[in-house]
């Protein structure tokens, strides 16, 4: 039964993003929600009150939009702390089955800032889509050191390349440096992630060292409504110490 609509001093369209959180909570993910004049009519409320309603349980990412079908509760955001570990670790760590549609994959000449990155001109070029119990959740676009990894293209890629480099090479990356922006999933990139165009991404750059040897360049671009990432902070440095202070001296 829908949630009755009290007037009083709490708005309608507050009272009404409660009564669809729990209506989402009940459908579960990827089910559709009633149409605004459906919602309209079942709780006594304009559609602009239904639009606000609805609007701020996007911004929140319980709901999504899919153009011309509808709005439909969202999946729950893969959270991830900062780490360092592969793809198929960090999806496997949650329970969740990972598995990879590979791309593209060639010996090719990278940009400047591969090749420079790598000192080499030329490297294994790897593209990738990502993805966790079959829902796409990233596209890589992937380099790694022909030097270090000579026949990396005649083996599966389609696991954990950090195993596999490990297991194949000897070559174990320990340490790396990891930028984050924002983008908008554009056309390829879109329907890739099977999201709508313009929708939120999350871009990671990896730079990746075994040893202190350059082994990988990686950018990574995950769709925002399902992914999120989690980082605990502290303050590291102490306070320095007090001055003199002015007035008399004891």
């Amino acid at each position: 039964m829908p949630h009755p609509l009290l007037a009083g001093p709490r708005p309608k369209h507050a009272q009404l993003r409660d009564a669809l959180a729990d209506l989402a909570g009940d459908l579960g993910p990827d089910a559709a929600i009633p149409s605004e004049r459906e919602l309209t009519s079942t709780y006594g409320v304009s559609r602009a009150t239904v639009r606000r309603a609805v609007e701020a349980l996007i911004g929140d990412g319980l709901l999504h939009r899919v153009h011309g079908k509808g709005t439909f509760v969202a999946r729950p955001r893969l959270e991830s702390r900062l780490h360092l570990a592969s793809f198929s670790q960090d999806m496997r760590r949650r329970g969740l089955e990972p598995s990879t549609h590979l791309l593209g994959l060639e010996l090719a000449e990278p940009p400047a800032e591969v090749a420079a990155w790598f000192d080499a001109d030329r490297a294994w070029r790897i593209d990738r889509l990502r993805l966790a119990d079959d829902q796409p959740i990233a596209v890589e676009a992937s380099w790694y050191s022909a030097d270090l990894l000579p026949d990396l293209g005649g083996h599966d890629l389609g696991d954990s390349l950090y195993a596999l480099i490990a297991d194949a090479y000897g070559v174990v990356i320990d340490a790396a440096d990891q930028t984050l922006w924002g983008e908008s999933a554009q056309d390829r990139t879109a329907k890739l992630l099977d999201c709508p165009s313009h929708t939120p991404l999350l871009v990671f750059r990896r730079l990746s060292t075994s040893r202190g040897r350059p082994v990988e360049h990686v950018v990574s671009r995950y769709r925002g409504d399902r992914y999120q990432l989690h980082m605990s902070l502290s303050r590291e440095e102490t306070a320095p110490p007090a001055g003199p202070q002015e007035g008399n001296a004891p």
